[in-house]
């Protein structure tokens, strides 16, 4: 079993900065008239996983959680 990311967003506590959307568009947008967080892909693809975790890490305001179940990298 492979592993499984899952994503979400506080868009109350997000401050619109934008660097989740800038750095995983395939991911993550913001809405037009706040600029807050929208998860357009909620269980994203492994490719953009790496990418994931480090927009939740340098999220300013911590707005993005993320869950993982199944083994880890590395894992058979």
């Amino acid at each position: 079993m492979a592993e499984r990311l899952t994503v979400e967003a506080d868009s109350g506590v997000c401050m619109g900065t934008g660097v989740c959307a800038m750095s995983v568009p395939a991911v993550f947008t913001q809405r037009e008239d706040d600029g807050t967080v929208i998860v357009k892909t909620p269980e994203p693809d492994p490719q953009w996983h790496e990418a994931v975790r480090e927009a939740a890490y340098t999220c300013p305001m911590g707005a993005i959680r993320l869950g993982v179940t199944g083994p880890g990298p590395g894992s058979p």
